[in-house]
């Protein structure tokens, strides 16, 4: 029997995972979803008991530390999640032999390069948050050798803080937004994240050892947050959650009122994940054709 715990189980992707777990025909599968409420992962014990309790063949952790703001006031708090709750998991994962299958960022990457990034790419975050990802990886890649780092993007659903949801508030409170349009990515729907992470973890249990490692996967096609913006807006007026649409400015990243440098391309390349598991990337305006589950 296959045993499967799913840490984070109430943010953006830990949801949708739940979902769509409930939706596939997995025989003798042993499920455990649990979120901060049931145990927190910067606490070493709680992480030990817990997986020595359940036993899992599989751990996948969807659970961060994602306020990329915050993470430059206050770095020891995202530290504790993104770094020392990965170790903790990565070393109780390590000691039953479990494949660790673990969720990172675009912004390990400092955004110079002026092509999509590849996995073997330097990584130079630019931020606190993007430096407590990377160390987290690290701590996987040294800790658990039967693991799996997917790097992601610009991650939006119904739940949560997302940029989708942000625009759509913001759309109805102020008549002029300005929006970065310098900054190019590519947006990730949660719920296409969840289905991949499920693909992966069934190949890994059907005995692909030789797919231990890390992968890219995000939306496409890439764009700007100003692009993204006008795309959320328009669909927004054509499915008539807005009658009226603000004006939409552009404006460089220079401009843009914060503390956190953030990189000016994170497009990321996905051929691996597509050579490895037959997994393609997802189409970000698919997840938008209905607006509405998205509005507050």
């Amino acid at each position: 029997m296959s045993r499967w715990l799913i840490i984070g189980a109430n943010g953006q992707v830990g949801k949708h995972l739940n979902s769509v777990l409930q939706s596939y025909p997995i025989d003798n599968l042993a499920l455990l979803a649990v979120g901060r409420e049931s145990v927190d992962i910067t606490y070493t014990k709680a992480v030990k008991s817990l997986i020595n309790d359940f036993q899992p063949t599989i751990v996948i952790n969807a659970a961060a530390y994602t306020n990329v703001e915050q993470a430059e006031h206050h770095p020891e708090v995202a530290e504790k999640t993104n770094v020392k709750g990965v170790q903790n998991l990565a070393e109780a994962t390590a000691q039953i032999g479990a494949c660790l299958i673990h969720l990172s960022s675009d912004y390990v990457f400092d955004g110079q390069l002026k092509q999509p990034y590849h996995e073997e790419d330097l990584t130079n975050p630019l931020n606190q948050y993007g430096k407590t990802k990377l160390a987290g990886e690290l701590a996987v890649k040294s800790i658990n050798p039967r693991h799996i780092i997917l790097r992601t993007s610009w991650v939006f659903s119904e739940q949560g803080h997302n940029f989708v949801k942000t625009i759509l508030r913001l759309a109805k409170e102020k008549e002029t937004l300005q929006i970065v349009a310098d900054q190019i990515g590519a947006p990730t729907y949660a719920g296409d994240i969840a289905q991949v992470l499920v693909q992966i973890a069934l190949q890994i249990q059907e005995g692909r050892e030789d797919a231990f490692g890390l992968y890219h996967f995000s939306g496409f096609p890439y764009i700007s947050w100003y692009l993204f913006a006008q795309f959320i807006l328009a669909q927004a007026q054509q499915q008539k959650i807005l009658s009226k649409l603000p004006t939409l400015l552009p404006m460089s990243s220079k401009e843009y009122a914060s503390i956190v440098k953030r990189p000016l391309n994170t497009c990321l390349a996905m051929d691996k994940i597509k050579r490895t598991f037959a997994i393609e990337p997802s189409d970000w305006q698919k997840a938008l054709v209905r607006l509405h589950p998205y509005i507050e």
